[in-house]
């Protein structure tokens, strides 16, 4: 079970302002760029001012926007016709980009470290990557959980939050940092299994 489930009646919601965005001369390949550039410059701001934990209630907030951009982004590509190679290769390279970006605060602030959020991103990496390769296979893009995309921005932005207002994190938080290296690592073995199909 992942939240990534949920995304058809969320793109259902999106829907009139998709078609208001196309109406108006906004490209699929626009919102993936947008997208990526403010997740690497709020990325940047949180990295600088870490200790400042009010600032983190940013990140939930970007994380709910990011995902509805995403959505927005796919929407305008499958339904307006503007599917392209480099659309695709934006898609895959931008997620990567943005994640280490939102992910890459939490090394600055206690109980994590440089460690446990080096893992995290690495293995969310290879979750997209091994995702495309379900493509190679016939199976098509892999999205498989239990820790995807949208599971990772939930608790990142769940964590933040309460970073944003309890004003620092207690020392057992670090555990659901190694329980979301445990599924990554599930879900990464979850795609290789369902991109060949067994």
């Amino acid at each position: 079970m992942s939240i990534y489930e949920l995304k058809p009646r969320f793109q259902n919601l999106l829907r009139p302002l998709v078609g208001r965005l196309y109406s108006a001369g906004v490209t699929a390949n626009e919102v993936t760029i947008a997208a990526c550039v403010i997740s690497v410059l709020l990325g940047g701001v949180l990295v600088k001012f870490a200790d400042i934990s009010a600032l983190f209630f940013l990140l939930p907030v970007w994380m709910f926007l990011r995902m509805a951009l995403n959505a927005i982004d796919g929407m305008l590509a499958r339904e307006f016709n503007q599917k392209s190679p480099l659309g695709g290769y934006l898609n895959e390279a931008t997620d990567v980009i943005s994640d280490a970006a939102l992910y890459l605060p939490f090394a600055f602030v206690a109980p994590f470290d440089w460690g446990v959020i080096t893992l995290v991103i690495f293995l969310a990496f290879m979750s997209e990557f091994l995702g495309v390769l379900g493509q190679i296979h016939g199976r098509g893009r892999r999205y498989d959980g239990p820790m995807g995309k949208s599971d990772r921005a939930f608790l990142f932005g769940l964590i933040a939050t309460v970073y944003a207002l309890l004003g620092r994190l207690p020392a057992w938080s670090v555990w659901v940092l190694y329980v979301a290296v445990f599924l990554l690592a599930l879900t990464c073995l979850n795609r290789v299994r369902m991109g060949l199909g067994e």
